[in-house]
């Protein structure tokens, strides 16, 4: 553990997998100060390497000073910038006999029976991966239906390629990936799918998984309540008995397209020093990642973080940039203000509420119990009754779905005496230039 405190910090170690109280910590930064991660391509290239515990390749956790229990850790996204020029993608198919209860944790080799075994890369195709000790196809994971996409210089255009380009890049898989020089994963370019070639994306990238650490151990891909549910009942490691036990999660696996430059992100603090970490970059992704999998890519961060002191959360608060907000959730303006006085003056209103907006996340087995989660969670935030958050949100906000089945953002414009007394008026004023 580093008692170094650092005021720019500079993470290049990753984990197999796992985020808890037992990570080794990546180092100190200062309360105020700026981290940057070169991270690795996240669900994919894990996903096919079975000595990983979880589906990403996330940073050691970070330590920030003044961090506490029952704190709040502000982190405010500067840059993200991808480093990979290609990427293969897709729906997933598993083999079953390459793992026992979850496919992204409990691998086992099909024909030696080792578990979580030590691979080597023979050739390309996704019969590459194989097993250390016998030789055979460790991997727990094919695809359904797969592509191979290539990026501009810019890192502003992506395009399918087929079946030539997708055998260029896998032939030096490892340096198109950009994988760092600490990633222990097999890159997916190695797979080679070339489905849907000629095809345009435009890239917008975020941070796919990002969050403080669980005062638990978990899988970093299940640290979330709908991917968490996979774990009940699982006879592994990280199994659990009922769904109780994922109330000690932080839901850092959010895959909201909306955690991109000049996003905030407010995540709770359940261990002492805050565990900050981060991975699984995207090079773009619709709305509700709806295949499970996106443009998973290696990328650089730039972080800026700070600690608010005695901010009990049940989860983490999304500050996405206005223009990602819906329209009925943005500022007020001036003009609107004054019109609003206006017919408070005609109709006998005494107070007019000023109010900002935010966004509370919340996940569970399905869109509408991550809906009921986030309900509970701003309920308890903003000591409000289940009924006035859905007033509010319906007037003022509404439901996005970050990915399916039971991730959401839900926007609301919250009164800012409220915001005031919870300790988050400043951050949220300060976003938004209010």
């Amino acid at each position: 553990m580093s008692q170094q405190i650092q005021q720019e910090l500079d993470v290049d170690q990753f984990t197999l997998g796992l985020v808890g109280p037992d990570q080794e910590w990546a180092g100190t930064v200062a309360d105020g100060g700026t981290v940057r991660t070169h991270t690795p391509a996240g669900c994919w290239g894990p996903m096919i390497t079975p000595s990983f515990r979880g589906g990403h390749e996330v940073t050691r956790p970070i330590r920030v000073e003044n961090a506490e229990v029952g704190d709040a850790l502000v982190v405010r996204i500067k840059d993200v910038s991808v480093t990979s020029i290609a990427t293969s993608t897709g729906s997933m198919a598993e083999r079953d006999e390459a793992f026992g209860d979850d496919p992204f944790i409990d691998h086992r080799c099909p024909e030696c029976g080792t578990e979580w075994p030590d691979t080597v890369v023979e050739g390309t195709g996704e019969d590459s991966i194989r097993c250390a000790e016998c030789g055979a196809n460790a991997s727990s994971f094919g695809f359904e239906y797969g592509y191979t996409v290539v990026f501009d210089e810019d890192r502003t255009v992506g395009l399918t390629v087929g079946a030539e380009g997708a055998n260029q890049l896998a032939e030096n898989a490892d340096e198109n990936m950009a994988l760092p020089e600490n990633s222990r994963q097999h890159p997916i370019l190695l797979y080679k799918p070339d489905e849907i070639p000629g095809t345009i994306g435009h890239l917008a990238p975020f941070i796919g998984n990002i969050g403080t650490t669980p005062a638990v151990e978990f899988p970093d891909s299940h640290n979330a309540g709908d991917f968490g549910q996979f774990l009940i009942g699982a006879d592994h490691d990280w199994g659990i008995t009922d769904e109780s036990e994922l109330e000690a999660r932080t839901d850092g696996h959010m895959d909201s397209n909306d955690v991109r430059p000049g996003a905030t992100l407010i995540c709770p603090v359940r261990v002492d020093g805050g565990g900050l970490y981060v991975g699984d970059l995207h090079a773009n992704q619709g709305d509700g990642e709806l295949s499970l999998h996106t443009t998973d890519v290696s990328g650089t961060t730039e972080l800026e973080v700070e600690v608010i002191k005695d901010v009990e959360m049940d989860g983490p608060l999304l500050l996405p940039n206005e223009s990602d907000l819906p329209d009925i959730a943005k500022p007020y303006t001036d003009d609107e203000r004054e019109t609003a006085n206006t017919l408070a003056a005609q109709y006998g209103v005494d107070t007019v509420s000023d109010a900002m907006p935010l966004q509370i996340i919340g996940s569970g087995a399905t869109v509408n119990e991550a809906t009921d989660n986030a309900f509970d969670r701003a309920g308890s935030l903003f000591d409000m009754t289940e009924g006035e958050v859905r007033a509010r949100c319906t007037f003022t906000g509404g439901v996005e779905i970050a990915r399916l089945p039971g991730v959401v953002q839900l926007s609301m414009l919250v009164p800012t005496e409220i915001l005031e007394d919870v300790g988050l008026a400043s951050v949220v004023r300060e976003q938004y230039g209010l």
